[in-house]
């Protein structure tokens, strides 16, 4: 891995030239880890990776449906570590939001996929679930920009729960509707003076002179007497009290109550979006591969059950990629079998290519068995089990140093 400079090059202070660089274009950080697992575990049977390079065939033949799915695949958020999150009751609301909207494109995705002659993709994408009822639940619970605590309220919509309508409606209406009660307390009572007041003592009351007390309704119950007047309340009086001074900590709580909720109904389908995730990333993966065989000229190889090794102009896909502007790769043939030709000894001056060579065709071995189209004109490939490269005491190839220039430097 190291001497094939897979993830890393052999230089550290050297960037960027890597297999990985060449071969990453996901746009998922789901899809970004999942094809560093590929990497890091090629396939070792024909059946196996003939399915995933059947796969990467359909979309870079299609080019069409390969750019629609990875526009779709680009709004599409980290679903493994979001529904890590929630799992574990670590999601803010923002999380939910982004959740509903990954989830969202799986409709027009699976649309696409099932308007398309690609039949393996269309066989593999029956699998992968819309989830419309979750969507909707945080659709109609979540506002659009809920702040990042869950704690503090203003983050459940408006007419999701009819108590927490009440409640905000009496935190930031309680005087409108004091007003409304009093008047409306006026005209049943046919009391022209009464008068709903507040103190810290009492809480809020209502107040009428003694000369109207053979009016007052029975369900007025009397709380004090004084010279001139005296205050009662009722049921209602006091229950809406108890609403409108404990509203605001009430609507936290409850907020907080309601977004639990919805959070718990989400982990509920946890193995499904887990599902999705994983179907998702290998759908980036794979539109991801075949956008770079599609740019870089790459071929499918034959797999096949056999020791033979055929490679017809074979380029190395690091140093090719990042070679200067003007610079021309020479691609080079290889032919290797358990009868005939079982070791090739390269021979060569300084910086004819003897390195890049031998590690062009180990990696051209190594693309095609985790599924990856490969840079040659035609690869007819047996599948290995192991790859040994080992290469000069150091070099930097994607640069054109070779180890003797570098040794030398």
């Amino acid at each position: 891995r190291r001497n094939l400079e897979i993830y890393s090059p052999l230089r550290e202070n050297i960037g960027g030239n890597t297999l990985l660089d060449v071969l990453d274009e996901t746009y998922t950080p789901m899809g970004s880890r999942l094809i560093r697992i590929w990497l890091s575990q090629p396939l070792q049977t024909c059946e196996a990776i003939n399915d995933r390079l059947a796969l990467v065939a359909e979309l870079a033949k299609d080019g069409q449906l390969r750019e629609n799915i990875r526009q779709i695949l680009n709004q599409v958020s980290d679903l493994e570590r979001l529904i890590s999150k929630i799992a574990t009751g670590r999601a803010n609301g923002r999380d939910l939001n982004s959740l509903k909207n990954s989830l969202g494109v799986i409709p027009p995705l699976t649309k696409l996929i099932n308007a398309s002659k690609a039949a393996k993709l269309k066989k593999l994408y029956k699998k992968i679930s819309a989830l419309p009822e979750l969507i909707d639940v945080i659709e109609r619970s979540i506002i659009e920009n809920p702040p990042l605590t869950i704690t503090e309220g203003g983050l459940i919509k408006k007419s999701y729960n009819s108590e927490l309508d009440e409640l905000t409606e009496i935190a930031h209406h309680g005087k409108e509707w004091l007003a409304e009660l009093q008047e409306t307390e006026r005209k049943r009572t046919g009391i022209s003076t009464l008068k709903i007041n507040y103190n810290k003592v009492f809480g809020y009351y209502i107040e009428v002179s003694k000369i109207h007390t053979e009016k007052i309704p029975g369900d007025y119950l009397r709380k004090q007497t004084l010279v001139n007047a005296e205050r009662y309340i009722t049921p209602d009086l006091k229950d809406k009290e108890e609403k409108i001074l404990g509203a605001e900590e009430k609507i936290k709580a409850l907020e907080y109550r309601l977004f639990q909720e919805v959070r718990n109904i989400i982990s509920l389908q946890t193995e499904t979006i887990q599902a999705n995730s994983r179907l998702i990333a290998m759908l980036d993966v794979i539109a991801g591969l075949a956008e770079v065989a599609c740019k870089n000229n790459y071929v499918r190889p034959q797999m096949n059950s056999t020791q033979v090794l055929e490679i017809a102009n074979g380029r190395h896909p690091v140093v090719e990629h990042f070679m200067k502007p003007g610079e021309e790769f020479v691609a080079n043939d290889v032919f290797l079998d358990p009868e005939s030709e079982q070791i090739w000894i390269i021979t060569g001056p300084n910086m004819a290519g003897k390195s890049t060579f031998l590690r062009q065709v180990g990696l051209i071995v190594f693309m095609a068995q985790i599924g990856s189209f490969v840079p040659a004109d035609k690869a007819k490939i047996g599948v290995v089990d192991r790859i040994f490269t080992r290469v000069g005491a150091s070099d930097n190839l994607a640069s054109g140093e070779s180890t003797f220039l570098v040794e030398m430097n």
